[in-house]
């Protein structure tokens, strides 16, 4: 829609500063509704702490409540919002469109999502009494399509506002202190008819703000706007914070011109997350849990230990208690010492842990292997830690974890500010709940967020399932399930039902480990991981097809998510030291990664309950197989039971000490690429009896004490 067509009529002059989410609106729709408010009058500003009205493509207070939060608005709620607004599409005056479909469930199936936003949604709809079924399903209308040119163009609707709400003039008195969330609905409406129609009928939420809190104590900045990776002209959401920010689109024109920006057509994926990290960094700037400052790093004061009279009198040496061999000997590797699944000093391990999810969810890697190295020693110290001594002694650990042990230990709740930071921040809510999906990593999660700009499960469902991955898809169907631990019992059960199969279809002499954190001694798992092998070499080729292949055919298996024969391909060999494979990392071995659900259905009345139509209530479970050749099932075993600093920690050792290159596939030397016999294969009558034998002869050709699987838990 032009400019020039704008109706001369609508007249916005007396509403206060308005702010337009950019939640699911094309940037070529964004620029058309700031034409309309700013031609009509109003008052548009970028910042919305300095809005009194919000507008945006919302219809859901908690929504609602989300926004103002991550604009680091200060408010509080004033109530619920008006029951009686009007359907998002369906207000007075709108245009006759044709429905959008909604989503249908039943091409995915049936039971798509069950989760806690979902259980929320349904509890909202159901507070509005008389909501109409035409009207519950336009809440789930993509409201992209709706566009103010179609506003203004459409056939309308022969409809009225409420007559108990009529459409009035608008005071800045009407939002002293506060501010009103309204759906884009209201602006479309009021374009339409020519005259601003009665807010409350589109009024999402209502909240009374707090007094700002002054510069001088902030230890944040404004929270960044999500970044805008659409072609065309820098708009808001591209400047960057301590911007001189235009106010209007004529300056902004003006800005560019001067700046000489050329507009980009096309993003690569590296520059897509380059701009997604960048936006993720600028909104953590000088947070708790985070190494980000904007400071000056040479103007910030030196933080001290504080060492109480007694300390310093009786001196902090004659309070250590006697300090463990690998302290005593810095060993600095995490393989070189005895890590217990219970440490006494858990309850502060637990604080660091949250910080270093934080580390992960900022993109800080640097971060998350310093925390991640802290963690293992301090799990392995066998004792009660007593003072900032202990911490400093131990190796892996130095004066910032030293502060937030003295912290720790000097709060009376024992919590970490910086922890309680982590779990209160509503951005790290959402990057949470996206890195809990299956197939979802810490970069995926956070395009969800500042690429997409989606704010729970809802959102991906809604507005980008096409785009999803089958493994991101099945994870999002099955959020809930899969957040569900298993039982030893359970895990146990799976491993017998893999052996039986597997056995079927080569023979007896099949070997079943299970691994991970089952074998490290976890009363409960969140998945189950299995390795296969057997004493024939030629046995576990494209073993994984024909085991995956016979549980599906019994009904164990519900989806095959992956299913890889990279060992196969390259003849079983040791992954070569160079290597032109994309994506080679630590495991190159056999496996599928499979979705599993008990069977059969458990009796009642002395009947199955398995049956046409009758849904199965066993939850379904993650499991991956992996198939190791003999000649190297040491090495899978090991890497695949172990700790992830435990893992890192084998390969830098064997990088460092041993000069070789360590992964589950078995071990080659560096320089020559020659493969080293750890376990025995040259010799048939020297081989390994079993897997746990050949583990034990990957620790000793290492030069390392064996650890027990229950003593590698870093964590």
């Amino acid at each position: 829609m032009a400019v020039s067509s704008i109706s001369s009529k609508l007249d916005l002059s007396t509403f206060p500063n308005i702010y337009v989410l950019q939640a699911h609106v094309p940037v070529a729709e964004l620029h058309d509704i700031e034409q309309h408010l700013i031609k009509s009058g109003a008052s548009l500003t970028y910042d919305i702490r300095e809005a009194r009205l919000v507008l945006g493509y919302i219809s859901k207070p908690r929504r609602a409540k989300f926004e103002l939060q991550a604009g680091n608005v200060m408010f509080k709620p004033m109530g619920a919002s008006n029951p009686h607004a009007v359907s998002p599409t369906l207000g007075p005056g709108s245009p006759a469109l044709p429905p959008v479909k909604r989503r249908k469930l039943q091409d995915i199936e049936t039971d798509l999502t069950t989760d806690d936003s979902t259980a929320s949604e349904h509890e909202d709809s159901s507070t509005t009494g008389s909501q109409t079924k035409a009207e519950a399903e336009a809440e789930t209308e993509p409201l992209s399509q709706l566009s103010i040119s179609q506003a203004s163009t459409s056939q309308t609707i022969a409809s009225s506002p409420p007559p108990e709400q009529p459409p009035r003039s608008c005071t800045q008195g009407d939002f002293a202190n506060r501010v009103k969330v309204v759906n884009l609905q209201w602006l479309k409406d009021s374009v339409h008819l020519g005259q601003p129609q009665n807010i409350q009928n589109y009024l999402v939420y209502e909240a009374e703000l707090l007094p700002s809190q002054p510069a001088w104590q902030s230890t944040r900045p404004p929270a960044a706007e999500p970044v805008s990776l659409e072609a065309g002209p820098k708009t808001e959401s591209m400047v960057a914070p301590g911007d001189n920010v235009p106010r209007d689109i004529i300056d902004r024109a003006k800005a560019e011109a001067k700046s000489k920006l050329k507009p980009r057509t096309n993003f690569s994926r590296a520059a897509k997350r380059d701009r997604v990290s960048d936006a993720a960094k600028r909104d953590f700037v000088n947070r708790s849990f985070t190494s980000t400052t904007s400071q000056d790093p040479w103007s910030q004061r030196t933080r001290l230990l504080r060492q109480t009279t007694s300390e310093h009198e009786e001196g902090v040496s004659a309070t250590l208690p006697p300090m463990p061999d690998w302290v005593l000997q810095n060993k600095v590797y995490s393989c070189e010492r005895a890590t217990p699944l219970n440490s006494p000093n858990e309850a502060f391990i637990a604080q660091l842990k949250e910080i270093r999810t934080a580390r992960l969810l900022t993109n800080d890697e640097i971060g998350v292997r310093a925390y991640s190295t802290s963690i293992a020693s301090l799990a392995a110290y066998p004792h009660q830690i007593q003072n900032t001594g202990e911490i400093l002694a131990l190796p892996g650990c130095d004066q910032k974890i030293a502060h937030l042990f003295h912290e720790w230990q000097a709060s009376p709740d024992h919590c970490i500010q910086a922890a309680k930071d982590v779990a209160d921040d509503p951005v790290l809510k959402v990057l949470r709940l996206f890195y809990e999906i299956w197939g979802v990593g810490a970069t995926t999660a956070r395009e969800f967020y500042y690429e997409k700009r989606w704010r729970d499960l809802d959102d991906i469902v809604e507005f980008g399932w096409n785009s999803l991955s089958r493994v991101q898809q099945i994870g999002v169907k099955y959020y809930d399930e899969f957040l569900l631990k298993l039982p030893r019992a359970e895990v146990e059960t799976i491993a017998g039902i893999v052996r039986r199969h597997a056995q079927n279809v080569v023979d007896e002499r099949i070997q079943c480990v299970i691994v991970g954190g089952y074998r490290r001694g976890k009363a409960e798992s969140g998945d189950v991981d299995l390795i296969l092998s057997h004493p024939e070499q030629s046995a576990t080729a494209g073993l994984v097809d024909k085991v995956v292949r016979s549980l599906e055919q019994e009904g164990w298996i519900t989806h095959t998510l992956t299913l890889n024969l990279t060992n196969t391909k390259r003849g079983q060999e040791t992954l070569p030291y160079i290597t032109n494979t994309k994506g080679a990392g630590f495991d190159t071995l056999d496996k599928a990664l499979v979705v599993w659900q008990a069977q059969p259905f458990p009796k009642q009345g002395g009947n199955e309950m398995q049956g046409k139509g009758v849904k199965n209530p066993n939850p379904h479970r993650r499991v991956d197989i992996i198939i190791s050749p003999w000649r190297t099932v040491g090495c899978a075993v090991a890497g695949w039971t172990s700790g992830t600093t435990f893992q890192r920690d084998l390969r830098r050792y064997a990088k460092k000490v041993k000069g070789w290159k360590f992964d589950s596939s078995g071990v080659r030397e560096r320089g020559s690429g020659r493969w080293i016999d750890l376990e025995g294969w040259g010799n048939p009558r020297t081989r390994s009896k079993d897997p746990f034998e050949a583990e034990k002869r990957v620790f000793e050709g290492l030069g390392l004490q064996y650890r027990e699987p229950w003593d590698r838990c870093t964590g």
